[in-house]
């Protein structure tokens, strides 16, 4: 297992192309003069008894923006975040009750530009202490941990699309079982396999 880190911070460790909303998209106009805010999230790598899983949510359903919608815990970097890996442990700690010393920061993918205007970087992480998993009400409906070596497989992703604001737009999707993880979360996914080709 520790080898297997050991690859995840080398890979990390190399600089890449960030990703986007709108890779697969290439015709989509953004707007001039677009503002991103910095959000950090945290993937947080498990030991299972199958090997190593990785820790998502699915967010409520009550929620106003993406709701139902497999994610990252983590979110936008506030004032007193002093960089967006303090923003993604502190919001994993809400979301999920993963306290921040239960976490071995492995690095960090390339920034991924969401069509919210979202800058948001994954940071990867070991969980390296046993700590209880608490769901924030109203804001997380589940936790759930997939195989690490499923989602980090490119085989495994497919290219869907769906009309949005009038305009057909196509997406990343890395299903799992009952779980239909795409879009953002499924894009930077992408992105970590892309990483460990090099």
């Amino acid at each position: 297992m520790r080898d297997t880190l050991d690859h995840f911070r080398v890979s990390l460790a190399q600089t890449g192309v960030g990703s986007s909303d709108f890779d697969l998209n290439p015709d989509a106009v953004l707007p001039a003069g677009r503002v991103l805010r910095p959000a950090g999230v945290l993937a947080p790598i498990i030991e299972t008894e199958r090997g190593l899983g990785l820790l998502l949510t699915k967010r409520a359903a009550a929620l106003k923006h993406h709701p139902g919608q497999i994610a990252f815990p983590g979110g936008k970097q506030d004032e007193g975040d002093i960089d967006v890996i303090a923003a993604a442990l502190r919001e994993a700690h809400e979301e999920i009750g993963l306290p921040p010393d239960c976490v071995e920061v492995l690095g960090t993918l390339p920034p991924h530009e969401t069509v919210t205007s979202f800058q948001v970087t994954p940071v990867i992480g070991f969980v390296n202490k046993p700590f209880t998993i608490v769901a924030e009400p109203g804001e997380v409906d589940e936790v759930f941990a997939v195989p690490l070596d499923h989602v980090l497989n490119p085989e495994n992703y497919l290219v869907q699309s769906r009309l949005w604001r009038g305009q057909m737009r196509h997406y990343f999707i890395v299903p799992y079982g009952p779980y239909y993880i795409w879009g953002a979360t499924a894009r930077m996914l992408r992105a970590w396999t892309q990483t460990l080709q090099k």
